[in-house]
Formats: C-alpha cells, sequence, structure tokens
C-alpha cells in the first residue's frame, strides 16, 4: 500500500512531469507542515474523531515519505533507510523483548546509552528545537534534572517565578523579552514540581478561554463588538458563573 504513495511521491517530485510546487520543496520548506500536520494529528485524537484521526495520520504519512524522497534524489537516504533505522533503535529499547536480557534496563538508561554514542554527550543532547516552546522547557528541565541540577521541592520554583516577575517589572524595553521569557521558562519549573505539564495546561486553559469567549459573543450578540470592556468583564462574569 504503501509502495503506491512513494509512487505518487516520486512522480510529482519529477523534474520534467512533476507537480511545479511539489518538485522545488526542500526539508526545510516543507518542515512547518510537517509540524502542522504532527498537531492536526493530536487535535483529532483529542475531539476523540477516528474518521479525522486516519485522515490526519494519512497526511503526517505523507510528509515522512515526502522528506524521504528527498532524501533520496540527494543520496542521503531512502524511506527504507527510515523503516530499518526506527525498527532497530525500537529493538534495541526494548531488549527484554527481543534480546536475551530477562528485564530492560530503563527506557531513560537506554536512550542515555544512545546519546553518549554521539558526538554531542550532554545530558540536553537530543531535545528537539522544533517543539513546542513549553514542553522543549519542560525536557530540558527534566534533563537537568537527571544529572542533579534540580530543586529539591517547590519552594525553589515559587521564588523563581516572584524573582522573575520582578526583573520582568524593571526589565528595559530592549531586555523585556528577554525576560518574559524567563519568566515563562521558571513558570515552567514550577509547574513540572507541581505535577502539572505545562504544555497540556496550556492547551486546556486556552480551550477555556475560547468557550467562553465564545459563549459572551453570544450573549452580546450584535451590539457586543460596541460594549465597553466592563460590560464585557459583566457578561464574562456571568458565563463563569454558570460553569463555562
Amino acid at each position: 500500500m504503501i509502495e503506491r504513495l512513494v509512487a505518487i511521491m516520486a512522480r510529482l517530485r519529477d523534474p520534467v512531469e512533476g507537480c511545479d510546487w511539489d518538485r522545488v520543496q526542500t526539508w526545510s520548506t516543507i518542515a512547518l507542515y510537517t509540524i502542522e500536520e504532527a498537531y492536526e494529528v493530536a487535535d483529532a485524537i483529542e475531539r476523540n474523531d477516528p474518521g479525522d484521526l486516519k485522515d490526519e495520520l494519512g497526511d503526517l504519512l505523507l510528509q515522512v515519505v515526502f522528506h524521504s524522497r528527498i532524501a533520496e534524489e540527494a543520496g542521503a537516504f531512502t524511506l527504507a533507510d527510515v523503516v530499518t533505522s526506527i525498527a532497530d533503535k525500537m529493538e534495541r529499547r526494548h531488549p527484554h523483548i527481543f534480546g536475551d536480557v530477562e528485564q530492560s534496563p530503563g527506557w531513560e538508561a537506554i536512550k542515555a546509552q544512545e546519546r553518549s554514542a554521539k558526538s554531542d554527550s550532554s545530558a540536553l543532547a537530543g531535545v528537539a528545537l522544533g517543539l513546542p516552546a513549553l514542553s522543549r522547557a519542560d525536557k530540558l528541565q527534566k534533563r537537568a534534572g537527571r544529572v542533579g541540577f534540580d530543586w529539591p521541592d517547590t519552594s525553589g520554583p515559587l521564588a523563581k517565578v516572584h524573582e522573575e516577575i520582578e526583573e520582568v517589572l524593571e526589565a528595559p524595553s530592549d531586555k523585556l523579552a528577554e525576560e518574559v521569557g524567563d519568566l515563562l521558562f521558571a513558570v515552567t519549573n514550577w509547574a513540572r514540581h507541581l505535577g502539572v505539564d505545562a504544555e497540556s495546561a496550556l492547551r486546556a486553559g486556552n480551550l477555556k478561554f475560547e468557550a467562553r469567549f465564545r459563549a459572551i459573543e453570544d450573549l452580546g450578540g450584535d451590539a457586543f463588538a460596541g460594549m465597553t470592556l466592563d460590560q464585557k468583564e459583566e457578561l464574562w462574569q456571568v458565563v463563569k458563573r454558570r460553569g463555562g
């Protein structure tokens, strides 16, 4: 089945008879689409929509085939190499299933061994730059924590949040964005120590805001845009009291 998709992509990338758009794309130009498709998969899961999930997984698979085709044309690797690589990795990371050991040394221990074999031996190696910022902050903090660079409890991260708030308030305009970034990093760290995934928490907060805002738009009707901020806030409180 996947051979059909591979053949379609090869035809689209044909330098003579291919699609004008597809054949000029590079890894860099389609990277954003790859990220978007991954988010759309997550969205379909969040909405518990199996039909949409099937379609979105297909779109994501297309991205894998697309990147692999570009690589094959450059002589870097093929789709078969991609499949072999992940199959080897899964077997390597489950030696108690596919190997001759009775108990796995642990997922993180195996991943650490893999990182040590690469040129970048830092505890932070391999934390992808393309991750959402909150997720990447959380992963960086966890990695640092595994080698002892972490607060022992929630009091340290909370104090750091207060410290960063003060630095934001005192920051000159040319340093404001940097200080806000430090504050968001500190809040993510505090959330982690509270056992809360910051990315998931913010996504839930976004959904709550969207639902409440749509509700006050409905209450305000055609007059909503012309209302004062105080009037809109009154509607907000009405929706909030309703549990919206």
